[in-house]
């Protein structure tokens, strides 16, 4: 049997006449619908540190949230066409050669960062004999414009009879580190 009763001293129509006569607690019902904050007693204990930790990880995630958006924004306002920019790459006999090389490269505004991969192994056809040598790998990044400039400079200044200079088009990337290269690589 149901209770249907609106008074506010009543439990809801839920409640069945056979459980409320078995003892339900008093006001048990009233405790079921309470809808908002809980209450002093519930706080107590674990509630009350599970409160405090669901804050502080609001606060926290505010801030992560709020700086990814930022970077997204960031992102998605900047615009770049595509082959604009080139990554170029230069094998070296040996560490000194590839930072003197590097060095020129940016200090001629060649480029505008080139990042030095040591210990890389190269096995290649020379003069009809396979060869397997060890060098170093520069990785340029410059504009797509300055690619013939960069190669003459690395012909001019490197010790092997047929230096490698070969670059590819950068489709897309970060925009604020393409905007960089523009930036630092005049035209």
């Amino acid at each position: 049997m149901l209770i249907y009763d609106s008074f506010p001293n009543r439990p809801p129509s839920h409640f069945t006449a056979d459980r409320v006569a078995r003892g339900a607690e008093a006001g048990s019902w009233q405790k079921a619908m309470r809808i908002g904050l809980p209450s002093a007693e519930t706080l107590q204990g674990g509630s009350f540190k599970a409160l405090i930790l669901t804050v502080l990880l609001s606060v926290f995630m505010f801030q992560v949230l709020r700086t990814v958006g930022l970077r997204a924004f960031s992102m998605a306002s900047e615009t770049y066409t595509s082959g604009t920019h080139s990554a170029a790459f230069v094998t070296c006999p040996n560490d000194t050669v590839a930072k003197d090389l590097a060095r020129g490269i940016v200090e001629r505004k060649l480029a505008a960062c080139v990042n030095i991969v040591p210990a890389i192994k190269s096995i290649y056809e020379w003069q009809g004999k396979i060869e397997e040598d060890n060098e170093v790998l520069l990785m340029i990044k410059t504009r797509s414009s300055k690619v013939p400039a960069l190669a003459e400079y690395v012909r001019s200044n490197h010790p092997y009879e047929v230096a490698e200079v070969i670059s590819l088009p950068i489709d897309q990337g970060n925009p604020p580190y393409l905007k960089w290269i523009g930036d630092v690589v005049p035209e």
